[in-house]
């Protein structure tokens, strides 16, 4: 029997599907969101061989902000859970010189995630039950020369999350703020991350679906990145701005 229904949005990223299979292994059937929904029918079929869970797929641009109220009623099911894996990093060098660039960027990450969860939270709001998971990043935590423009639009999402949580905290609505640091995916394929501050999507997720099930708050997928982060939040702004983190 299943154990509810786990909207996972941005499904196509390699963090989004290793929550789908996190979530599908606990006993919850699945939705699948994301631009062209159609291609994620070997992924569907996979899940729900595997886990025994119905999965569904839904034609989802977190972009496009119009359709957001549309989509979410369009749902065969208005989920437990949802989570938001949407997110695109871009090049900082690129987006300090094309604002179409940054401005892409920036709707990706705050503007797009925030407007969805806005629609989902005024169900949940509703309905007087429900979690909502925003996967946001530790680049938000302080502004640094090597990818502000990212990290700028984290912070805002960051922000988001915790006035969310806090709006609904009485409601019975429950909001997680995960904070995974560097992670192995397509997005950071090519890229020389450190080995010990670096995470597996499976580690991700199953971070994620232990969250929802303590009802955590804020979460840092490995917890040095806490400790990193409250040093480099500390340092003076005078030393700061001398240095290329």
């Amino acid at each position: 029997m299943s154990k509810g229904t786990v909207l996972i949005l941005g499904a196509r990223s390699d963090i989004a599907m290793a929550a789908a299979h996190r979530f599908a292994t606990g006993g919850y059937d699945i939705q699948l969101a994301a631009r062209k929904a159609d291609s994620l029918t070997t992924d569907k079929s996979d899940i729900e061989l595997r886990y025994q869970v119905t999965v569904t797929l839904h034609e989802f641009d977190a972009l496009d902000i119009a359709s957001h109220n549309a989509f979410v009623e369009q749902l065969p099911a208005l989920p437990e859970i949802a989570v938001c894996a949407v997110g695109y990093m871009g090049e900082q060098s690129e987006n300090e010189r094309d604002v179409q660039a940054a401005s892409l960027v920036m709707r990706s990450n705050y503007e797009g995630p925030a407007s969805i969860l806005a629609v989902l939270a005024n169900r949940f709001d509703e309905r007087g039950s429900g979690c909502l998971v925003g996967i946001s990043s530790v680049a938000g935590e302080r502004g640094r020369a090597t990818n502000y423009v990212y990290g700028s639009a984290k912070a805002g999402f960051t922000a988001f999350l915790s006035g969310l949580r806090n709006r609904l905290a009485k409601r019975g609505v429950h909001v997680i703020t995960v904070l995974p640091g560097f992670v192995t995916t397509k997005m950071t394929e090519g890229m020389d991350l450190p080995a010990k501050l670096t995470a597996q999507p499976a580690k991700v997720a199953n971070t994620v679906f232990n969250a929802v099930q303590k009802k955590q708050n804020i979460v840092y997928v490995k917890p040095i990145w806490q400790l990193i982060m409250m040093i480099i939040r500390n340092i003076p702004e005078r030393v700061f701005k001398e240095l290329r983190l």
